[in-house]
């Protein structure tokens, strides 16, 4: 991972989860790092989460959804890791112009900005499975048909194509990872909008009992955030990568049910419930899911290297040491 020492990098969402997590990555390999991040409440960006490494990288308070913004601040960047954007089904479905706008228009603008002002950058897009939508078959490959059940799943899926066309078209070098259910340090755990798991730390944590949606017999598969920053490092740095899809998987899928089990055992104790579905979740539910990896095991060589226990033990060791940065106590939020 010579290749991005002294290397002008941009993360966009890098105060959030993943970018966080990608950005220490880079500082450790030499890069020199913007995280560009709106830090709006409802989607994930936390100051804490770069602690380790706020005197090293260069900070921007800025929206994606602002074109004058993102035009000057993608000039000189050798890589832009593209990770910004709304991430939660339910509020796609309550607010799907506010996803329209963060998740489709702002990615044109984006890559518009770099074919105008930077066209020899390479851009990694962080996209989702939930365009799949219900599995017609397991596991889920890159060839599946595309059928999304919900407002952020279309969107996500016409950014992608942005980043492909502009790819095809006008070489703007541009590769997309389909993630699946990422989890780890940093991520949200004060509400359920990036995923489950992360509520469901917060009330283990609480010593309240998790809620498990449906029969928890749903399939699912995980994807450690070291993991899914290893692979983005590898679509980056490889010309193979460029204009190619490429789905992130797990080697231990599981149901929802065994999942809380676990994370009980791992956690020390604790209780679960199984509860009927929310009418709001369970509309755009997509059954069993977990994906076929092996296009990018083949052409990258990335496979995960995390299990699922070891992943869930090092979040919940994480959690237990900065908490109070992520959630505040009872009587707060």
């Amino acid at each position: 991972m010579d290749c991005f020492r002294d290397r002008k990098i941009i993360i966009t969402g890098g105060i959030g989860f993943i970018g966080a997590n990608l950005a220490e990555r880079l500082v450790q390999l030499g890069a020199q790092v913007t995280l560009v991040d709106s830090l709006i409440p409802e989607y994930g960006g936390n100051l804490w989460n770069i602690e380790p490494i706020k005197d090293r990288v260069r900070i921007n308070i800025s929206d994606v959804r602002d074109e004058h913004a993102m035009k000057y601040l993608i000039q000189g960047q050798d890589f832009l890791f593209n990770l910004a954007g709304q991430t939660s089904h339910v509020d796609s479905m309550n607010n799907p112009y506010t996803d329209l706008e963060i998740n489709a228009r702002s990615q044109l603008s984006i890559l518009e900005a770099c074919r105008r002002h930077n066209p020899g950058i390479k851009i990694v897009f962080a996209s989702t499975r939930q365009m799949y939508g219900a599995p017609q078959y397991l596991p889920v490959d890159e060839r599946h048909p595309l059928s999304p059940v919900d407002v952020n799943g279309i969107n996500k899926m016409a950014g992608e194509w942005y980043h492909l066309v502009y790819n095809n078209v006008y070489g703007i070098r541009s590769s997309v990872l389909r993630l699946t259910n990422t989890y780890g340090p940093r991520m949200r755990v004060k509400d359920a909008r990036q995923t489950f798991l992360g509520i469901w730390i917060r009330l283990l944590l609480e010593g309240k009992a998790l809620q498990v949606f449906g029969d928890g017999k749903q399939v699912r598969d995980f994807s450690y955030v070291d993991d899914v920053v290893e692979a983005m490092l590898l679509c980056a740095a490889s010309e193979d990568a460029n204009g190619e899809i490429f789905n992130l998987g797990a080697d231990d899928p599981i149901n929802l049910k065994d999942t809380a089990e676990l994370l009980i055992r791992v956690t020390g104790g604790g209780e679960y419930r199984i509860v009927p579905f929310p009418p709001d979740r369970k509309a755009i539910d997509i059954g069993d899911y977990y994906a076929d990896y092996r296009k990018i095991r083949s052409k990258l060589g990335w496979k995960p290297t995390v299990p699922l226990e070891q992943g869930l033990a090092r979040t919940m060791a994480y959690y237990r040491e900065h908490a109070g940065h992520y959630w505040e106590a009872e009587n707060g939020a």
